[in-house]
Parts: structure tokens; sequence; C-alpha cells
């Protein structure tokens, strides 16, 4: 299990306690410090079922400054991931990411579920 977060981040705080108050066994990345390629979004695009938007950290700063909400629907979803993997603090976080599963976000029932 491959768990990607930004430390700062207070959902990512409370993701990382309750994976290790259920002793869940993860590999961590810090998004800022080792952001996602293309390859990987690209991957785990297709396996979460998601739409592309869903990956997009929507509330945070730099999203805002550059204005993305205007932008994103005019864009595909390449440009969209090419975008997501250049800084990411673009990325929702955390990302928990499975043999067979990828969340976005933290909601304690959907990692109940995998869990």
């Amino acid at each position: 299990m491959l768990f990607i977060y930004y430390p700062k981040c207070s959902t990512c705080q409370k993701a990382k306690k309750w994976l290790d108050e259920h002793n869940i066994e993860y590999e961590w990345r810090d998004i800022k410090e080792y952001k996602p390629s293309v390859e990987e979004l690209r991957e785990w695009h297709n396996r979460s079922g998601l739409e592309i938007k869903k990956f997009f950290n929507t509330s945070g700063l730099l999203y805002k400054s550059m204005n993305l909400k205007e932008k994103l629907p005019e864009m595909s979803d390449d440009e969209k991931i090419k975008l997501l993997a250049s800084d990411g603090m673009l990325v929702k976080r955390p990302l928990l990411i499975t043999d067979d599963k990828v969340l976005v976000g933290f909601r304690e029932a959907a990692y109940e579920e995998i869990i």
C-alpha cells in the first residue's frame, strides 16, 4: 500500500493517524518532495474510476492562483494529467494506492472498505 500525503495537511494527518491506529502497513511519500509522474497519475486515474478533475486540490492556493476553475473545462484529460504532474500541490491528497484501489482524499468509510 502506498500512502501519498503532504505532512502539513490536516486531512492527511487524520488519514495517517487512522492507518497507524489500525496497524496498517504502508509506504509513505511526501507529495511535495516526490510529485507523482504522468505515468503514475494516468494509471491511478484509470484504476480509480474517478473523473480526472477529482484529482485536483480545488481548495489549494496554487489551484486558485492559476485560475484552474475556469481553465480545466477547456483542457483535455491528457493536459490535466500533465498539469497535475507538474506540481504535487495541485493534487488532492492524501492518496491511498493498493493493488486494486485508488482512494483520493480521506473518508474513513472508504478506508475501512479497503482494509
